[in-house]
């Protein structure tokens, strides 16, 4: 008898079809509609739109202030990570639905609490605006509200790694010698490096391209707090629709960048933890 040589993906062709067709929609289409508006600019208008003072200020505002939160989650979403997956203590799970809130939360509310708790009327700018410290209308706000929507990130890819590790691996360190602080650094972070790089990499691409939260926070004003998303909706309102999407060229070329470099020493850190 003939063998029956089943596919391990039952319609594969089917799914993956459709596949295509939705990423072609969603994503291939837009970006491709967004590079045929940029390419209307002739290259001298191109860089007229894209290299002023202001755009410049607006990119190093939104790449600081994008690196900034996504350095800060790595810190924040690690130790919260940790304290989930090997401590139990009352409202756990209250504490574990709490760090998805930013998924279900509108950018824009983010927005406007943080704009009024750190406002130097609110609950906590008054104590803080009297000490120098402006949450609200600076950049130290962009870069809040930029951690309190990438904080997720970092905690959901981190979380399941720890909750796997398996424990005789550390009791191992511990029995040869290992302080708590060499087998965390030497045994827990090599596996934990992956995941922390994919984390880092989605808050970081979250950041870059969070308008919602960051326009009632920031303040928007040229060359401090402006962003570069806020920019382009700027240039959108001003009917110069050539002149935005090629700011969003811009940024769209950044993000990739970024996302490549650290997609390769993610792989770099994987091959060297092998």
């Amino acid at each position: 008898m003939l063998a029956i040589q089943r596919r391990v993906l039952p319609g594969f062709r089917l799914s993956l079809g459709f596949t295509i067709v939705y990423l072609s929609l969603i994503v291939l289409v837009p970006l491709a509609a967004c590079l045929i508006k940029a390419a209307s600019l002739s290259p001298g208008q191109f860089i007229d739109a894209v290299w002023t003072e202001r755009t410049r200020a607006a990119y190093a505002l939104s790449l600081g202030a994008s690196l900034a939160a996504g350095t800060l989650n790595v810190v924040l979403g690690l130790l919260l990570a940790w304290v989930l997956a090997r401590y139990e203590f009352p409202f756990k799970r209250f504490v574990d639905a709490l760090v998805d809130l930013p998924f279900a939360l509108p950018t824009a509310v983010a927005g406007l609490v943080y704009s009024s708790l750190y406002a130097p009327s609110g609950w906590l700018g008054q104590y803080l605006s009297p000490l120098g410290i402006d949450g609200a209308y600076s950049r130290l706000g962009v870069v809040l509200v930029l951690t309190f929507t990438g904080l997720p990130f970092v905690v959901r890819t981190v979380q399941p790694v720890l909750l796997d590790l398996d424990d005789d691996v550390e009791e191992a360190a511990s029995v040869l010698g290992a302080t708590r602080l060499q087998t965390f650094f030497r045994v827990i972070l090599p596996a934990l490096l992956p995941a922390i790089l994919t984390g880092f990499a989605l808050a970081l691409a979250r950041a870059l391209g969070e308008y919602g939260s960051v326009v009632f926070v920031s303040g928007n004003m040229p060359y401090r707090t402006e962003i570069a998303p806020v920019l382009i909706v700027a240039r959108l309102e001003e009917y110069s629709y050539a002149e935005a999407t090629a700011i969003a060229v811009v940024l769209l070329t950044l993000s990739f960048t970024l996302l490549a470099l650290i997609n390769l020493l993610q792989a770099w850190s994987k091959r060297h933890g092998d």
